[in-house]
């Protein structure tokens, strides 16, 4: 009878949780309805009429814990609903958004967080909405009367593309998916996992985190858009820090994605890795220096993943190419070979999974109501599209919904789930016993194998060297002879985008998946990177910048109790 009882609660549960959810998507667009239409039939008598407005409202409920040696650190409930407003003053061809030239801030940003209430309350909603709308359009009108102004008195742009593509009204209404987190549950899970670096004093900072978020978005537009739309996401991010004797600080990570609390790593699985962490962190502490070098290396499937990201995916986000300070690295490179014949490049949102493997870029609609599609950027080596918002560049008039944004930013063109296919493969052995060929063909003494890295950086701007900075984390000298392969410490990986991607000349069969959150002008969005391991010709690594600072003095507390 008491389980009965307790079935008919839970489904009572679930029942409330979802009339919630209709009461408010009801009384959201509700709101944001009313204060469009009241919005537009004011505004349009007014000299400089907004041609343009979108509303866009996302619900989060996020759970943040983390974990240190054993310990809780933190652990917080927080909830939040955050409007986002696209208002536009004078046409699609030239509007508020315009680039000012000579100003650095073109693109993403924000212009504040906008907080709406959190409790369903129509009054309460449209009076934060008129407020805060009436403030976005002032500062519109402000800026079309710059944005004129400087196109009078500047040279003749070099793309004369409109501001803003025309795209046709959508409307959708998403299944209503949320995930149940129990918090005492992941407190326990990153406690006891954080305990297994006590066993290791050396090590000076460690630390296991678990994010589970839920969240509920509400778009509505001028153009006759209404969507509605949910979004989930739980990461663990396991990593830890030791120090070497000569100061350099040595850090390795492991992270963990799914799109429910059930998809993660049973602990077992998270406690191999932290063992085998630990037993690099260890070898690391007294691996040699490498040294400044160039020659042939392989960089694995989730190294090449990343390293596509940071030097290809960012080049080919299709605003920067209307920014006059940027490098426009593939303008002119349309139908033209920039990679191997046997390589495509594509960026496909509407995979949830790759081999069994869950991918944080996947999403149904992009962040301006644009419904999400697969981009073929590279087919058989030949550059063949941009990533686009609805911010047209030359020759690309309209969005494949990759205008992305995190709540609060100005939403501009984005990755997604990048993926990189080879054509043609080897064996992981193959493509090892050419990296041993190509070191003897090169007269080197050795090659390098770089297993992880942890993303790092890359110049697209004009006013300096458009160059890249890789940061690697496990990286090998592997020699052409029967030695075994040799960890080395404190290298970067360095170079130019199109060197680089004329010395990839072989492909392995696997494919290395990482998920993480891309951090840029238009704030943090999940993504994935996903590639083969791939042996490049001719690769460059400079010496890793370190702490002159020796390791503390004292012995970790912990080593007391060892």
């Amino acid at each position: 009878m008491l389980r009965k009882s307790f079935r008919l609660l839970i489904i009572l549960l679930i029942i409330q949780c979802f009339t919630n959810a209709a009461e408010s998507s009801e009384v959201l667009f509700s709101a944001m309805d009313k204060e469009l239409q009241r919005t537009m039939e004011t505004l349009s008598k007014e000299e400089k009429a907004p041609y343009f407005i979108s509303l866009n409202v996302t619900d989060i409920e996020q759970v943040s814990i983390t974990s240190r040696f054993g310990k809780l650190y933190n652990s917080s409930d927080n909830s939040s609903r955050i409007l986002d407003i696209d208002l536009r003053v004078g046409d699609y061809k030239f509007d508020n958004t315009h680039i000012i030239r000579g100003n650095p801030f073109n693109f993403g940003g924000g212009s504040g967080i906008v907080n709406l209430p959190l409790e369903d309350d129509e009054v309460s909603i449209r009076n934060a909405i008129w407020f805060a709308v009436d403030k976005r359009y002032r500062s519109a009108a402000e800026r079309l009367e710059k944005a004129v102004t400087n196109q009078a008195v500047k040279v003749a742009e070099e793309d004369s593309s409109a501001d803003f593509s025309k795209e046709k009204p959508i409307t959708y209404k998403g299944k209503k998916e949320r995930i149940n987190i129990n918090i005492k549950h992941w407190e326990d899970f990153t406690k006891s996992l954080s305990e297994e670096f006590n066993k290791y004093p050396w090590i000076l900072s460690s630390s296991v985190s678990f994010t589970g978020e839920n969240k509920a978005k509400y778009f509505t537009s001028t153009e006759g858009s209404k969507l509605e739309w949910y979004e989930t996401g739980c990461r663990i991010y396991v990593n830890a820090v030791t120090k070497a004797d000569d100061g350099m600080s040595l850090p390795l990570y492991k992270s963990y994605f799914s799109f429910s609390p059930e998809g993660l790593p049973e602990i077992q699985t998270i406690v191999k890795d932290i063992e085998h962490m630990v037993e690099l962190l260890s070898e690391l502490r007294y691996a040699p220096m490498a040294e400044t070098f160039s020659g042939p290396a392989i960089l694995s499937g989730e190294a090449s993943g990343v390293f596509f990201h940071e030097i290809f995916g960012h080049r080919v986000e299709g605003h920067r190419e209307k920014d006059p300070n940027s490098s426009q690295t593939f303008k002119k490179s349309i139908n033209k070979k920039i990679l191997p014949e046997f390589i495509d490049v594509v960026f496909d949102p509407t995979l949830d999974k790759l081999r069994n493997t869950e991918l944080s870029g996947f999403y149904k609609y992009d962040d301006e109501g644009v419904q999400s599609k697969k981009v073929v950027t590279v087919e058989d080596g030949i550059f063949k599209n941009f990533l686009m918002s609805r911010s047209p560049i030359e020759g690309f008039s309209m969005s494949n919904g990759h205008g992305r944004r995190q709540a609060g930013y100005s939403a501009v063109s984005r990755q997604s789930n990048l993926i990189v296919n080879a054509q043609e493969t080897v064996s992981k052995d193959e493509l090892r016993e050419m990296l041993k060929e190509e070191i003897l063909k090169q007269n080197k003494d050795y090659g390098l194998y770089f297993e992880a890295v942890s993303g790092g950086f890359t110049f697209t701007s004009r006013t300096i060297p458009n160059a890249f900075n890789v940061t690697p984390l496990v990286v090998y000298k592997v020699y052409p002879d029967d030695r075994p392969d040799e960890l080395v410490r404190g290298v970067d990986l360095i170079g130019t985008p199109l060197m680089t991607f004329a010395n990839i000349v072989a492909s392995a069969d696997d494919m290395g998946i990482f998920n993480g959150i891309c951090g840029a002008e238009s704030g943090g969005v999940p993504v994935s990177a996903c590639s083969p391991s791939l042996l490049v010709s001719t690769i460059e690594v400079q010496k890793k910048q370190k702490s002159q600072a020796k390791p503390p003095i004292l012995a970790s507390p912990l080593s007391e109790g060892q």
